[in-house]
């Protein structure tokens, strides 16, 4: 069976009789529709300067999330078996999209990520995430015994990652390559890699990201500006500080919808890289455990249908259903605490809430794969059944 009503099959009257994670669509479903009225409440002011229409961000939104309701059927309905096939086709795909955006991509606040299609960009390094996290997956399968029993095998998808890191480096895009770099360390180490190349990796990457950070200006203009954001209000430190104002206005339960203050263009990327900010200043409190909530219920349903799959013999759609879930989570800590002053700023969007049409769309595909995965294992499952029992 290839191809289905995915919304029919979602919505029966029992989970148990569900052929896909009811607890994970509507995860999806609400962050989704939160995201769209946070955009819209966030971006009305700079979309008024910039557009002299304030919902013209939030409509660019809405195209995006028809899109993407498009992709996700595409994606639960496109079987297993051809991402497996075709993961090695992916991977050079996604090596040629990070080549051509360096040759012909917008440029955009210093950094070229965009490859211009119409009057759109795709993000080339969103696309090769999904496609590298495939062909580890698809590795695992292939060298499982070698990836635990020697340094070779350990060894050949680190040199692949390398490669990709380099060309996203060039863009310059380290959130990204640390995004990759965590969930492939997570996705190894799963697989059976002994602890000693394990903590070897860990330690390595630690100083490389070190390197990388010391050596370029801006990123350590982000880290002495997240350290001391108050030593240099309006200069290093001033995204970071109207965020924490944000953060302390919003009290138990928010200023209200549409009344924050520090979206009035006090607080950059409000609908994008911080607008967990703005939700914490609107929705308050109780809004942002709900949301973390939810974010927390997607991350462990993707983990869940991993195992499941894994403990199936599915090996291939388990390590993807993995990878997936290890990439939601990591991002989702890495915007949260970039906006509340936890972490450094890397300019990773919040998943399923922050605008961003490429990251939006590229999460809704991997969210259908999640769906996909669960819907043939659960398939497998009951023909195992029905055979045991006509036996």
């Amino acid at each position: 069976m290839t191809s289905f009503a995915p919304l029919k099959l979602i919505l029966t009257p029992r989970q148990s009789d569900a052929l896909f994670d009811v607890p994970l669509f509507y995860s999806m479903l609400c962050l989704i529709g939160v995201g769209f009225v946070m955009v819209t409440s966030a971006s009305m002011p700079v979309a008024e300067r910039l557009f002299n229409n304030p919902y013209h961000i939030s409509i660019r939104h809405g195209m995006f999330l028809g899109m993407g309701l498009f992709l996700f059927w595409a994606s639960t309905s496109a079987p297993m078996a051809w991402w497996k096939r075709c993961n090695p086709y992916l991977l050079l795909l996604g090596f040629g999209l990070l080549i051509l955006v360096l040759l012909v991509g917008r440029e955009v606040n210093g950094s070229k990520r965009w490859i211009p299609v119409g009057p759109v960009g795709v993000q080339a390094a969103e696309l090769a995430k999904l496609f590298f996290f495939s062909y580890i997956a698809g590795y695992l399968v292939r060298k499982k015994e070698e990836v635990q029993e020697n340094l070779k095998g350990f060894a050949k998808p680190i040199a692949v990652f390398a490669v990709y890191a380099f060309l996203i480096l060039m863009q310059p895009d380290l959130g990204t390559v640390v995004v990759m770099f965590v969930t492939t360390v997570g996705l190894l180490f799963l697989a059976g890699a002994k602890l000693w190349q394990f903590f070897a990796l860990i330690l390595t990457g630690i100083f490389l990201v070190v390197l990388l950070i010391i050596f370029e200006p801006y990123r350590m203009a982000r880290v002495v500006g997240f350290l001391e954001p108050w030593d240099d209000p309006f200069g290093k430190g001033y995204q970071l500080v109207q965020s924490l104002m944000a953060y302390g206005q919003g009290g138990w339960f928010g200023q209200g919808l549409g009344n924050s203050v520090q979206k009035l263009q006090y607080l950059p990327e409000a609908h994008n890289d911080f607008i967990f900010a703005v939700i914490a200043e609107e929705l308050g409190f109780i809004g942002v455990v709900s949301i973390i909530l939810l974010l927390g219920c997607l991350v462990f349903r993707a983990l869940l249908i991993g195992q499941k799959a894994l403990k199936h013999g599915k090996e291939y759609e388990g390590y993807f259903a993995l990878a997936i879930g290890i990439w939601f989570a990591f991002q989702t800590m890495v915007n949260i605490g970039a906006s509340a002053g936890i972490l450094p700023t890397k300019g990773l969007t919040l998943p399923f809430v922050s605008y961003g049409g490429s990251s939006l769309l590229v999460m809704i595909v991997a969210a259908g794969v999640l769906q996909r995965v669960d819907f043939e294992t659960k398939m497998s499952t009951k023909q195992a059944t029905s055979r045991g029992g006509r036996r």
